[in-house]
């Protein structure tokens, strides 16, 4: 190994570090407005138009969602059913508890363990692990999802999606409260 190798290997890996590690938090968000209640939002039907994008922010798949969502006490069921530009149909039914201290707990089908998220101003954050099939093989990816509630009606979502902390796709969703 040359010395130059040397001496990038560490500073590469430090930048990744610091890279990785640099994102908002939920608390820069208290002060903001309207104040986002995912249970009151979510109960009835909402729609949903996404995108997929890879690492290099190329555009790979988009999708529309239809969500019904029933509210029982402290949990929010989310019954969500997508469909692909490609003609593929997933569905996903989530069941979101809303915990003594504020934040939530959720599971689905196909996440892997239970979901985690915390809630403050207009910003809901939800992280989660799932198995994602692309090009026939299967990754298991941890999923950073931000929703901002732009008005009563309207939400935007990013979701980063991570392997070893490396970004390797981004998710972009609008809600709209039908």
């Amino acid at each position: 190994m040359t010395v130059l190798r040397k001496m990038l290997l560490p500073l590469l890996a430090a930048c990744a570090l610091l890279l990785t590690s640099c994102s908002a938090s939920i608390k820069d968000y208290a002060q903001t407005h309207p104040t986002l209640d995912i249970f009151t939002y979510f109960a009835g039907d909402t729609v949903a138009y996404g995108m997929v994008q890879d690492y290099s922010h190329k555009q790979t798949r988009r999708f529309t969602a239809k969500i019904h969502g029933d509210v029982v006490a402290d949990t929010l069921t989310l019954h969500e059913d997508f469909v692909y530009d490609d003609g593929e149909k997933q569905t996903r039914v989530w069941r979101i508890r809303k915990l003594a201290d504020g934040t939530y707990t959720g599971t689905a089908g196909d996440i892997i363990g239970t979901a985690t998220g915390q809630s403050a101003g207009n910003a809901f954050n939800w992280k989660y692990v799932m198995d994602v099939k692309s090009g026939g093989s299967t990754y298991r990816l941890t999923f950073d999802d931000w929703i901002y509630q732009q008005d009563e009606q309207h939400l935007f979502n990013v979701t980063s999606l991570r392997k070893f902390g490396v970004e390797v796709a981004r998710v972009t969703l609008f809600f709209e409260k039908k």
